[in-house]
């Protein structure tokens, strides 16, 4: 059996019977005013944070989940959208499938707003996403792909890149890892199925999605996760895993390189009402304008009336590359 497999057999299991405590489980999910999300899809909130930001969400987007879960999230996209097949869910897993239809058909017994056609869920994979090239607005996946091994997860991003239309959006909430996970923990395919083994390191997560094309991702939120202890899982020191929720684009990467936005910004505190780099950044005196790590790094080394905040690892538009 390959560890995909394995995967497979789990999420069937906690599908029936769902597991108290897998991944964030236990935590409150977004908060959507007339949104009642039913006690058995609460139960399978099988994620580490949020995909849904409203701000990704203007205009009616087509929506692709990938890796239906309970249908929470699925649900709550169906929330802006509020139309037919907008919202698209796709899973390999029959019985997590069934568990969301028959999640769905009580949200909309407690949500007369909701009918379950605007949640069209389909059988597929993240290697072999039910879409044509180019036919989607913003896809979304909340704790899946840091199950895959690299190779895999390069093929599920290269997949996304694949039907996401021109300027579309990638939206993720994976564990990270704050060093890289021993190989001995990394082999057990329970703890991978579990979102607890598997997960890259910060910057191995988001090469991963530069090397897919994406030219631009920002960071919405990065947050303490889980602890594996050494104790029980054989380690030399605790090591601590972070949720983080990011948005990537299918935009051009630029020359010289791709722009991560992590909530850095630059402030000028020469003599002049402002400050122009003649690259396209104007910067107020005093005032702290967001910049991408590529910029804030450029503007540090090179002008010394300029001061480049630390990121702060929430980030939701309006800055400059």
């Amino acid at each position: 059996m390959s560890y995909l497999e394995s995967v497979a057999q789990f999420y069937s299991e906690v599908a029936e019977t769902p597991q108290v405590g897998l991944c964030c489980v236990q935590s409150s999910p977004l908060q959507l005013p007339g949104l009642n999300i039913p006690g058995k899809m609460q139960e399978m909130n099988y994620g580490c944070g949020t995909t849904v930001h409203a701000t990704e969400l203007a205009g009616n987007p087509t929506v692709l989940y990938v890796g239906v879960g309970g249908g929470l999230e699925a649900l709550q996209f169906a929330y802006f959208s509020r139309q037919p097949g907008a919202v698209i869910a796709v899973d390999p897993v029959a019985m997590m499938r069934e568990a969301a239809r028959q999640n769905l058909q009580m949200a909309a017994q407690e949500n007369d707003w909701f009918d379950p056609s605007f949640v069209e869920i389909r059988e597929g994979d993240a290697f072999h996403l039910p879409v044509a090239d180019a036919s989607v607005d913003v896809v979304a996946q909340n704790c899946l792909f840091n199950i895959f091994e690299p190779a895999d997860l390069a093929k599920a991003l290269q997949e996304v890149y694949r039907v996401l239309k021109p300027g579309g959006r990638l939206l993720m909430s994976d564990p990270i890892a704050t060093r890289s996970i021993p190989e001995h923990l990394q082999q057990d395919e329970r703890l991978r199925a579990m979102c607890l083994s598997g997960a890259l390191t910060y910057e191995r997560y988001v090469q991963h999605l530069v090397q897919a094309g994406f030219g631009q991702v920002e960071i919405r939120a990065r947050r303490p996760y889980r602890l594996l202890d050494r104790q029980s899982y054989g380690l030399g020191e605790h090591l601590l895993l972070e949720s983080l929720d990011s948005v990537s684009f299918k935009v051009p990467i630029p020359d010289d390189g791709a722009c991560i936005f992590t909530g850095k910004t630059a402030i000028y505190t020469g003599l002049e009402p402002f400050f122009d780099d003649q690259a396209g950044h104007v910067l107020q005196r005093g005032l702290p304008a967001a910049v991408c790590d590529k910029t804030a790094t450029k503007l540090a080394a090179t002008i010394p009336d300029v001061i480049v905040t630390s990121s702060t690892w929430h980030y939701d538009g309006g800055g400059c590359c």
